[in-house]
C-alpha cells in the first residue's frame, strides 16, 4: 500500500463501506416508504439492510410519533408519509420530512 493510499473499510451489509450512517433507520424507513408507499416490508428491510421484525418496530414509532400513517388496501399496506411533521431534533426542527425528502431524493 502507498503511503497516500487510505486503507479500505470492512463492507457492511448493504455493501458500503461506512462504519455509520449520517441518517437513521428511521429516516431511512421513511425514504423508502415516500418513494415505495406500497413495498413490502420484507423489501423494505431489505433496501434498509435490517430485518423485517426492525422495520415492523421502526413503522410504529413512526406511526405513534405521527410521521407515517398506514392504510390497509386488500391484503396490502399502502403508507403515507406526512411531510408537513417538523424534524424532532431541535437543530432541525425549523425543518420538515417534506424538507429532508426533497434534499435527499433530489
Amino acid at each position: 500500500m502507498s503511503k497516500t493510499a487510505k486503507p479500505s473499510r470492512p463492507l457492511s451489509a448493504s455493501g458500503e463501506t461506512s462504519r455509520w450512517n449520517f441518517l437513521t433507520n428511521h429516516a431511512h424507513v421513511l425514504i423508502v416508504l415516500y418513494s415505495h408507499p406500497d413495498m413490502v416490508l420484507r423489501e423494505v428491510a431489505l433496501r434498509v439492510g435490517i430485518t423485517e421484525r426492525g422495520v415492523q418496530r421502526i413503522i410504529q414509532d413512526l406511526e405513534d410519533e405521527g410521521f407515517l400513517r398506514r392504510e390497509k388496501v386488500g391484503r396490502k399496506n399502502h403508507y403515507q408519509v406526512l411531510t408537513d411533521e417538523s424534524l424532532r431534533h431541535p437543530l432541525e426542527a425549523h425543518r420538515t420530512i417534506g424538507d429532508l425528502l426533497k434534499l435527499i431524493s433530489g
